[in-house]
């Protein structure tokens, strides 16, 4: 009897130690270092192990310089992992007005000095804050 005891915890201490981890760890961040939005319920930036997700960044101008607030902001988030944007891998961004972003995407581009990520832009009617015309995301890579 007391051998299958032993048994039976060597196998539940093994198993517990080679099993997969049901959690991953996340590294939150948000705005002036406040707890995540809870209103809208999300996080402005997630880190998980190599990868920083960024939430989006808004504006309500799709002018030279509401695209410059824009990427100047996803630049603090960035920095705040000791990131820049040699360091993103891919950007999502939603307008409402395509034609506009276009128009003024040397000033996106001045941003990544010629190393751009994958991308995609896709036109919307409406974003989640009303007056806002531009929201951009990002995915970047730490190096390990």
């Amino acid at each position: 009897m007391m051998r299958h005891l032993i048994i039976i915890a060597f196998i539940l201490v093994f198993s517990n130690v080679f099993s997969q981890k049901t959690k991953i760890q996340k590294e939150k961040w948000h705005w002036n270092h406040k707890a995540q939005d809870s209103t809208a319920g999300y996080a402005q930036a997630i880190k998980v192990d190599n990868v920083i997700y960024i939430s989006g960044v808004v504006t309500n101008n799709i002018t030279p310089e509401g695209i410059t607030s824009v990427y100047n902001n996803l630049k603090t988030v960035l920095s705040n992992y000791g990131a820049t944007f040699d360091n993103v891998v891919k950007e999502n961004l939603y307008t409402t007005d395509i034609e506009a972003m276009k128009k003024h995407n040397n000033v996106r581009k001045k941003f990544y000095n010629n190393d751009f990520p994958a991308a995609t832009w896709i036109q919307v009617q409406r974003l989640y804050m009303p007056d806002s015309k531009l929201e951009v995301e990002l995915v970047a890579h730490l190096p390990k």
